[in-house]
């Protein structure tokens, strides 16, 4: 089973509600993304872009992307890990992704730790290099 996703919604940077869903998260981006745009006045768009599952970052960029594209919105970028504190990613049943600290993302057999949304959005690297970090291929 999947963990249910979740979205931020944030006003000057700082949290104001947070919105998570027990659908798959194709689905439920769908649905956040609708009530976010019925009540509230959506000005940009940050996602984090990997590493993690392949399907999971390529449907939430084509989402993004496309919503970003239909309302001139920007969209950016962030790594999963500033969500995490660089702690590891669930890779797959047994692996995770591990940042060491060169900057290089190995497999490792460790437990992942959760993403948590941020307080604030001020002191991530935000990067307008959006496209997808999938690290491995898809099987």
């Amino acid at each position: 089973m999947c963990k249910p996703a979740i979205v931020g919604i944030y006003e000057n940077d700082a949290l104001i509600q947070k919105l998570s869903g027990e659908n798959p998260a194709s689905d439920f981006l769908i649905e956040a993304i609708d009530y976010i745009l019925k009540n509230y006045n959506l000005k940009s768009i940050v996602y984090a872009n990997g590493p993690g599952s392949f399907m999971g970052i390529k449907v939430a960029y084509v989402i993004l992307k496309t919503l970003s594209i239909a309302r001139n919105l920007p969209l950016y970028a962030v790594s999963g890990f500033e969500l995490n504190g660089n702690s590891p990613i669930k890779a797959n049943k047994n692996l995770s992704f591990v940042l060491k600290d060169n900057g290089e993302i190995i497999l490792k057999k460790v437990e992942a730790k959760e993403f948590k949304i941020p307080s604030n959005l001020s002191k991530l690297n935000k990067t307008n290099d959006i496209l997808p970090n999938y690290i491995i291929d898809a099987v």
